[in-house]
């Protein structure tokens, strides 16, 4: 009861405040304004997105500034959405997932990148609050020949989902162009990245690497150099450690990814992949080394990374999926413990994606489903479906449901990237 009252209270509020502005109507008529305010919160943030042209009353309610601070108030959940990236982002529109209604996909603005340049692959996706940043990758110019030779890009872009028109901003480029490297929110607000370079599809050892980092700062739009890691590598992941280093500071942790490449049968050039991780002080600027994560006879390399924090931000289990396995970390003695098998198996051949959103793990698989039709002399069509396998590693529970995206071609995992922001 002392929730209801405090929400209801809480609704009124804001609701009052509404009402106070001049040539403001009530914001359902019939209905206190108390209680339209608590529904309108609950709905789909793709909901909302479109809802906000109803009226004026309806616009300042569903507006940032008014929304969140309500959220908060009525002690709702944090609102997590997906953010997917089917490919490259310069030919398709990222799109984003409530995971409250599984049905309700809301599509974002295509990203202005030049004509003349494609297949932006290797880029960094990574949300700070409610702002979805895009950085790097590895980029092709269509003028060049030949035309399979890439280049690392500098680019960086960002979006802003707390304003009523979404639009991407182009940032400063980074100091350093790279592709497939580690990326992670900074504490200060900004964003830091390490490693990368740009990676040739089919000769590894065309590519580039660098061992330099750098950081956002978004109040000051600039990129700050920091030190750079003990040697150059890409193809790694990245997240923050808040408090978890020696003296308890802040760290940047990079993760796995290849640092140089060796040849098959003196032929073939083929990656070498890290077993260890490197941490960066935030305070002291200064790496340490942690040491290889697993004896070389258990894996080649490392699988794909989520990383779940509490409520505070603070990072409180790493986990990876590896085949049909996904692994804890154990910050104590840097190895890699089994901590469930997926419920489907995925075939070695299909690509997936991992991800970590309120709480749970999330593992993403695309195929084409065929879709029941009312006659059955009609042929059987086929729709693409993205099925989800979420673990819940507090109650160590499955939940498996399927939901269609906007997109008509497969997704493809390993170019694809997702990542959660949160509202």
């Amino acid at each position: 009861m002392a929730s209801s009252s405090s929400s209801s209270s809480a609704g009124r509020r804001l609701a009052g405040n509404l009402s106070l502005r001049p040539g403001v109507a009530s914001i359902i008529p019939g209905l206190p304004d108390d209680v339209a305010a608590v529904i309108l919160c609950l709905l789909t943030f793709p909901d909302q997105s479109r809802l906000r042209a109803t009226s004026r009353a309806w616009r300042l309610l569903l507006s940032a500034a008014t929304l969140l601070p309500l959220r908060r108030s009525l002690r709702l959940p944090r609102r997590h959405l997906l953010c997917l990236f089917p490919t490259d982002p310069s030919l398709a529109s990222p799109i984003l997932l409530d995971p409250a209604a599984p049905t309700a996909w809301w599509s974002l603005p295509p990203i202005p990148c030049s004509p003349q340049h494609y297949g932006l692959a290797n880029f960094a996706a990574v949300a700070v609050g409610g702002q979805i940043y895009v950085l790097g990758g590895s980029r092709f110019d269509a003028r060049s020949y030949p035309l399979d030779n890439p280049s690392p890009s500098a680019a960086a872009y960002r979006v802003d989902l707390a304003l009523s028109r979404h639009r991407w901003e182009r940032l400063p480029d980074m100091r350093v162009p790279r592709g497939s490297f580690a990326c992670a929110p900074a504490p200060s607000g900004g964003v830091i990245v390490a490693g990368g370079g740009s990676r040739h599809p089919t000769f590894p050892s065309y590519g580039s690497r660098t061992s330099g980092a750098e950081v956002y700062d978004a109040a000051a739009r600039a990129w700050r150099v920091t030190a750079a890691m003990p040697r150059d590598r890409a193809g790694c992941v990245g997240f923050v450690a808040h408090g978890g280093g020696d003296g308890r500071e802040d760290e940047f942790w990079v993760m796995g990814g290849y640092d140089g490449y060796t040849t098959v049968g003196g032929v073939v050039p083929s990656d070498v992949y890290c077993r260890d991780a490197v941490a960066l002080g935030l305070w002291s600027g200064k790496w340490r080394e942690i040491g290889d994560m697993w004896a070389e006879w258990e894996r080649e390399r490392l699988g794909p990374v989520a990383v779940i924090s509490a409520e505070d931000g603070r990072v409180t289990e790493v986990f990876m999926l590896d085949g049909h396995d996904i692994f804890r970390y154990n910050f104590s003695s840097s190895r890699w413990s089994k901590e469930a098998t997926l419920r489907r198996k995925i075939p070695s051949t299909q690509s997936c994606g991992f991800v970590a959103m309120n709480g749970e793990l999330y593992v993403l698989t695309s195929a084409k489903l065929p879709v029941e039709t009312s006659s059955p002399w009609r042929q059987s069509k086929k729709r693409l479906a993205l099925e989800f396998q979420v673990y819940n590693p507090a109650a160590k529970t499955w939940r498996v449901f399927t939901t269609h995206p906007p997109v008509n071609v497969p997704i493809d995992f390993r170019t694809a990237a997702l990542c959660t922001v949160e509202l």
